[in-house]
């Protein structure tokens, strides 16, 4: 896939249809910015309810809590 696009001079960007198709993308979703070299990289937030679970089993040996700060 070698999709481009143009920014406008609203400094808006169109996300070609293939791309979007190909990650699922929907109107509306909610996108942050992550700066990376030269370039940026798009990606999606997630909403809170598709966060829940994710840490299920996960280790809490040596968590840091606030106490340990200055």
């Amino acid at each position: 896939m070698n999709a481009t696009t143009k920014l406008s001079e609203k400094f808006q960007i169109s996300v070609p249809k293939e791309v979007r198709e190909r990650q699922g993308w929907k109107a509306g979703q909610e996108f942050a910015f992550i700066p990376q070299g030269n370039g940026v990289m798009l990606v999606p937030v997630p909403k809170l309810d598709e966060l829940r679970g994710i840490a299920k089993g996960a280790n809490k040996d040596g968590y840091r809590d606030r106490n340990d700060r200055y």
